[in-house]
């Protein structure tokens, strides 16, 4: 079990495989006699609601841990709760496992296309300079638009849901806050429609970006992205453009600022990219599309499971559902 010291508090792992905890890190091997996965279920539910003295950076040493009275019940019940609660997180890893399959085939074949060009029919296309005939070089601002749409200062929606640069993952929307138009920061601004791409202008080499698909009308994006829009090529070809090695490393060396290295959406508009022929472009995304709106479902039935398990949560650690 491992939790970490400082940052997001309450976010509490089980781990069945060997691991290296940083210093940075909280863990136990030692569990007393109790069910491993219940203790962790049960540090998860203590620490949800746990107030930090550490006002900068929200924190919790084991000093603390130490001394936090908790409830907890015989090791029978203890195996029954975690029944239920790890069905929840099993069908989410379930989820993730395929999420993580369905991206890598659609990647896959972007390489197979357009790296190796061995796309359907390659051996009768010509090469020339270096790239198959009907091909072209040209820049991303050629075939994307950056910001295309951002909210005034008065035009917020009554109620939003935020997402600040902290809420994406590698590929994902990890969370979203719901604010009042009152309550939103000054960032808050961003649109972004089905088939746009957020990128993180802050730190590129940690690969905040993700794939909007069908948004709801109250998402809201922080000022701390760029938002890319494609201008007559699919979102799917356009995504994995620019979550390569290759555009990702582009971002980091056009980086500027020591402690907080950040780039523009210039930077991006910039960046060199090679253009494939419109119909294999429409091929590409026919096949890879399914892909692609398969898991933003699995994300959706996902954040719907999480949400249930910490509705349950706190109502099996007290007491209150009987198990």
């Amino acid at each position: 079990m491992v939790t970490g010291r400082y940052g997001t508090i309450g976010e509490v792992f089980y781990v069945e495989e060997p691991y290296w905890p940083l210093n940075t890190a909280l863990y136990v091997v030692d569990f007393k006699d109790n069910d491993p996965r219940f203790t962790a279920y049960l540090l998860r539910n203590t620490l949800r609601n746990y107030k930090s003295e550490k006002a900068a950076v929200p924190g919790v040493d084991r000093n603390v841990l130490h001394l936090i009275k908790v409830r907890t019940t015989e090791r029978r019940r203890q195996e029954r709760v975690v029944e239920i609660l790890s069905a929840y997180d099993d069908l989410i890893e379930n989820n993730r496992r395929r999420i993580a399959l369905l991206e890598e085939a659609a990647r896959m074949l972007y390489r197979e296309w357009f790296v190796h060009f061995r796309f359907s029919g390659h051996e009768h296309v010509k090469i020339i300079d270096g790239l198959p005939e009907g091909w072209g070089r040209t820049t991303l601002g050629q075939v994307a638009e950056t910001n295309r749409e951002s909210y005034g200062a008065k035009e917020l929606p009554e109620q939003i849901h935020y997402i600040d640069i902290s809420s994406v993952e590698q590929g994902r929307i990890a969370s979203k806050t719901s604010l009042s138009s009152d309550e939103a920061p000054g960032r808050a601004r961003r649109k972004a429609k089905d088939g746009d791409v957020i990128w993180s202008n802050v730190r590129p080499n940690l690969r905040s970006y993700a794939l909007i698909l069908q948004p709801e009308a109250a998402d809201v994006f922080s000022t701390g992205f760029t938002v890319l829009s494609g201008k007559g090529v699919p979102f799917s070809w356009l995504y994995l453009v620019v979550t390569t090695d290759n555009f990702v490393g582009h971002l980091v060396n056009h980086a500027t600022g020591a402690g907080y290295p950040a780039v523009r959406p210039g930077d991006f508009e910039r960046a060199s990219v090679v253009l494939p022929s419109e119909g294999l472009l429409k091929d590409f995304h026919e096949a890879s599309e399914p892909n692609f709106r398969l898991i933003s479902k699995l994300e959706q039935q996902n954040q719907h499971l999480a949400q249930a398990r910490d509705m349950l949560l706190p109502r099996l650690m007290n007491g209150e559902i009987a198990v």
